[in-house]
This record gives structure tokens, C-alpha cells and sequence, in this order.
């Protein structure tokens, strides 16, 4: 993935603290494509494995249904109350489906990282607590942009 931000480089987050961001923020929003085309944000926990971003969704849900239509998708994920402390990325691309749908924990090796990632952030715990009503999906961003505020000078 290249990052591929033209404006912004000053503000633009540098790897490390891209990673540092992803690995501690809790709630993204995801933007999907509605079948008549308008577009459709919902709020959404997820996990950062270094390279993808997980996304656990309720597999009734709209989110859900548009993605399965059309996996194009776009998140946001940001913090800051004032100005100067506003960082943020919004990462695009195609999501993929891993596991079962709906997820209840068979094995599946490709889901151990985000999903003991997930749990541990979200939960507060070891292993993956499974419902029988969420999923996974996986976004590989092919773009990635972001801005951390605090980088600016002194107004």
C-alpha cells in the first residue's frame, strides 16, 4: 500500500504513530454504498493488525448487507475535542469476508490476531466471546490519509 496524501505531508501521521493511532482507538466509522448509491455511515468497533483493519459487524445489519452487495468501502477513525488536538486517518479500499458467517467460533487461523486483538481491546479479555450474529471483514486499505493537528505551529 503507498500512501498516496498530497496535501497535508506536514500533519500527515508518520508510520509509527499511524500504527500507534490504529492500535488504540476503539470506534471507526464506516462509510458504505446503499444500493440506490447513496452513501451509508455507521459507527463500528474494529482491530488493527499492522496491515488490515477488522471490522466485527452484526451480520443483520445494513452495513453488512451493502458490503456484501458492493465491498467498496472508506473509514474514518479520529480524536480530538480543540483544534490543535484533532489527528485522525481515513483508510479505503475493498473489504473481504473471513471466517463464517455469522462468526460462532469454529477454527479458523486466519482470525486468531484480530480476533485476540479484538477481544483484548474491547473486552478486556483472552479470547474472542462469540455471538452467532457478527462476522468479520477484512480491509486492506489501498489508500490511507492522515492528519494529527498537534503538528501544526502555535496559532
Amino acid at each position: 500500500m503507498a500512501v498516496t496524501q498530497r496535501r497535508g505531508r506536514k500533519i500527515m501521521m508518520t508510520p509509527g504513530e499511524l500504527d500507534e493511532f490504529l492500535t488504540t482507538q476503539r470506534t471507526c466509522r464506516v462509510a458504505t454504498v446503499s444500493k440506490d448509491g447513496a452513501p451509508h455511515v455507521s459507527a463500528l468497533w474494529f482491530a488493527w493488525d499492522g496491515t488490515s483493519l477488522w471490522l466485527y459487524s452484526v451480520v443483520r445489519s445494513k452495513r453488512w448487507t451493502e458490503l456484501r452487495r458492493d465491498p467498496r468501502i472508506a473509514v474514518v477513525i479520529d480524536s480530538g475535542e480543540e483544534y490543535g488536538d484533532l489527528r485522525g486517518v481515513e483508510l479505503s479500499g475493498t473489504v473481504e469476508f473471513v471466517g463464517e458467517v455469522p462468526r460462532t467460533g469454529e477454527l479458523c487461523a486466519e482470525l486468531d490476531v484480530p480476533e485476540t486483538l479484538f477481544a483484548r481491546k474491547n473486552f478486556g479479555l483472552e479470547e474472542m466471546p462469540h455471538d452467532g450474529r457478527h462476522a468479520w471483514a477484512r480491509l486492506t486499505p489501498e489508500a490511507i490519509a492522515s492528519w494529527d493537528f498537534r503538528k501544526l505551529p502555535p496559532l
